[in-house]
């Protein structure tokens, strides 16, 4: 049996392929090209007047853990102002700006999302993430696990062990983890915080020794080293902090040349200029990615509203609590490993900081001139929800209905940003390499992100629209591994995504030394630390596809 796509305009990045009438087969969850002599057409969908992509990835957003259930916890107002009834296909949920899980799935699939990836795993409660993600349906996933404030990591740099041996822990913790990518937030900053130090710059040595700037250039060579297709995934220094710029750029240095994927670069490309000593750093971070081919960036563009932020970073949580709106919040230590900080926060076009930020965003966007190497998203929930997407890509694909927007921020703000004077705007081809092929690429999902043969039967079909937000927020078609999920922007069948792993190789042997540290520190037993593969499947509910690594 197969499923034919005629009449639909392609836009396939990863094959060069610009708005394209062609016809897509689907067989066996997978795209032909072609129909194959043994199969026959069950099923017909005529899409002109339609734009065909993959199936979009969002890169980064806080989807699972116990940070995203403390933000549903503090925001119940929120939960019960947006009800979600189930239905014969849906199951009941709630929240606009963190919506439970079922919520979570069912709007990513009616945009025409088909994977996403949790940004914040902390080791010792990545079961608990995984579940929360496995409960989760209609999309992939995945996680970025979490070091460089751990002790375990510190004390090895405290021991000057070889970079062998950091490679053999950080393999280690990816299997343990069951996740595909390593992240490291505020290096070293936020096991400084426990040692109540309140700033920690690039090259200022913490409470273990090490510098931020150590830090991350033995996990980017730890990653590149052991052949994770995914960059060193950094949170850099000094977030929200006017002059972070210069942060940023040290950052990007640290990597030595090596890959790695700045997140949320919007809140650190601030500088200090003007009366209210807080400008826009756009250009000089824009600069340096245009200029670093090693580096990638994804934007974490604010959006005016209400929202909450939710982060490791607690050292710069504390520093924002005083800004909550509601005035509630929580910043807590997390064992031997990381922290937890959640605060509401209300971004308003009329506060002058906000609507810096808001043009400081799209400033970014606009003049990185590589669309491979800068990615959409709002770092959901911190800069806005994922549901705003489509409204950011309207905005970054219509300069007149940028500047009217432009036009009703903070006047203050508008004299200190350049963003009206840019006439750049985003083509449906950019767009789709920046939610579809870059991360795919990025995240080495081989099957996903494109339309070419033998790829994943993951498509959005868009009826075309003169109003590109609405485009955006309801296609016509959804399909997850060739089945329709998704019609004219409502769930018409519910399935369950896999997750996405890496198993790098390493010596065993370094269970040894976790053995005895687990014994002496932890409040969990090494055995019972670890998430096997059998586990994930049969308790934790979710199937696992393992992606190749290439140790260098």
């Amino acid at each position: 049996m197969a499923i034919k796509l005629t009449g639909g305009e392609i836009y396939d990045p990863a094959h060069q392929v610009d708005g394209k009438k062609q016809d897509l087969y689907i067989v066996g969850g997978k795209i032909t090209h072609e129909l194959p002599d043994n199969e026959k057409v069950t099923e017909t969908h005529d899409l002109n007047g339609c734009i065909v992509m993959a199936g979009a990835i969002d890169l980064h957003t806080h989807i699972g853990g116990g940070k995203v259930n403390i933000a549903r916890t503090m925001m119940l107002e929120d939960e019960h102002a947006h009800p979600h009834d189930g239905n014969h296909i849906c199951r009941s949920g709630n929240g606009h700006v963190v919506p439970s899980t079922f919520s979570t799935g069912y709007r990513y699939a009616e945009m025409g999302y088909t994977a996403c990836f949790e940004p914040a795993v902390l080791p010792v409660n990545a079961r608990q993430a995984h579940m929360e993600m496995a409960d989760t349906p209609m999309v992939d996933k995945g996680g970025y696990v979490l070091l460089g404030n751990d002790d375990f990591l510190l004390g090895m740099m405290q021991k000057n062990v070889s970079q062998a041996a950091i490679n053999d822990y950080v393999a280690w913790i990816l299997d343990a983890s069951q996740c595909i990518g390593i992240k490291v937030v505020n290096a070293g900053g936020v096991h400084a915080f426990k040692y109540n130090q309140r700033r920690l710059d690039v090259d200022e040595s913490g409470p273990a020794g090490s510098t931020p700037r150590e830090i991350i250039t033995k996990l980017s060579r730890a990653v590149h080293e052991l052949g994770v297709t995914h960059p060193l995934h950094v949170h850099a220094s000094n977030l929200g902090i006017p002059g972070n710029f210069k942060s940023t750029l040290a950052t990007m240095a640290a990597a030595d040349g090596l890959p790695i994927h700045l997140t949320h670069i919007q809140f650190h490309s601030y500088g200090t200029e003007g009366d209210y000593k807080f400008s826009s750093a756009a250009c000089e971070i824009a600069e340096a990615i245009n200029n670093t081919p090693n580096v990638t960036a994804d934007v974490g563009q604010i959006m005016f509203g209400q929202t909450i932020t939710t982060s490791g970073d607690t050292m710069m949580q504390y520093f924002g609590h005083e800004h909550a709106h509601p005035k509630k919040w929580t910043v807590m230590d997390i064992e031997c490993e990381m922290g937890c900080g959640v605060i509401p926060f209300k971004y308003r076009d009329k506060s002058f900081v906000n609507a810096l930020q808001w043009a400081i965003g799209l400033e970014i966007f606009l003049q990185v001139n590589d669309p491979w190497r800068v990615f959409l998203t709002t770092d959901h929930p911190n800069g806005a929800p994922f549901t705003s997407y489509p409204h950011l890509i309207k905005l970054l694909m219509n300069r007149s209905f940028r500047n009217d927007a432009f036009n009703i921020i903070h006047e203050d703000a508008q004299k200190m940003s350049n963003l009206a004077s840019m006439d750049r705007e985003y083509s449906l081809y950019e767009i789709a390499i920046m939610t579809r092929a870059a991360p795919a690429r990025i995240l080495g999902l081989t099957s996903q992100g494109h339309l070419g043969e033998g790829a994943s039967a993951n498509i959005t079909v868009y009826r075309k629209q003169d109003d590109i937000e609405q485009m955006f927020a309801k296609p016509s078609l959804v399909f997850k591994n060739g089945t329709l999920i998704v019609k004219d922007g409502e769930v018409i069948k519910v399935v369950k995504g896999v997750t996405h792993v890496v198993k790098p190789e390493y010596d065993k042997g370094v269970e040894k030394s976790l053995s005895k540290y687990f014994d002496d520190y932890q409040t969990i037993s090494l055995p019972n630390f670890k998430i096997s593969t059998d586990e994930m499947i049969e308790c934790i509910g979710s199937d696992v596809e393992v992606h190749p690594c290439t140790p260098k």
